[in-house]
């Protein structure tokens, strides 16, 4: 993984890419431990060799995981950073992968093994953002201070 600082003013902007063979939500928590981000947006496009996407059911309160073992190209990748209710850095992304034949499958990335690369821009919000244990959902879930 690299990354470079796009902008440093009261509002960081990195790009951070990621090279075949890296996992993405690792990759993506260690940067935003290591950079100290409390809250920022993601944006990001790449490939990969294979993930898990996450479907959260309603009913269960559970995340149900669907295995996608092939090449995909990342077709739109959005989420964000924010402080988890243990105090670390909590990523949140969504996501819209496309097979080879031209479908689409999406969700809420649990892991993925980028190939070749993931180009991720991380814009930090001057906000402070925090997560809390929801106890509807059973999630810890972004609350904004009043």
């Amino acid at each position: 993984m690299r990354h470079k600082l796009l902008n440093d003013s009261a509002q960081r902007t990195f790009a951070v890419i990621l090279d075949s063979g890296d996992e993405a939500m690792e990759s993506l928590k260690s940067f935003a431990a290591a950079q100290r981000i409390s809250a920022a947006q993601i944006t990001g496009i790449g490939a990969f060799s294979g993930l898990v996407l996450k479907y959260f059911d309603w009913e269960k309160k559970t995340y149900l995981e669907n295995r996608v073992d092939e090449q995909v190209e990342v077709a739109s990748l959005v989420g964000d950073i924010a402080v988890s209710p243990s105090g670390e850095p909590s990523v949140h992304v969504h996501l819209v992968v496309g097979r080879r034949d031209g479908t689409a499958l999406a969700g809420h990335l649990g892991s993925a093994r980028v190939r070749p690369t993931l180009e991720v821009i991380v814009t930090e919000n001057p906000a402070h953002l925090q997560k809390a244990h929801d106890p509807v959902t059973g999630l810890a879930l972004i609350k904004l201070e009043r």
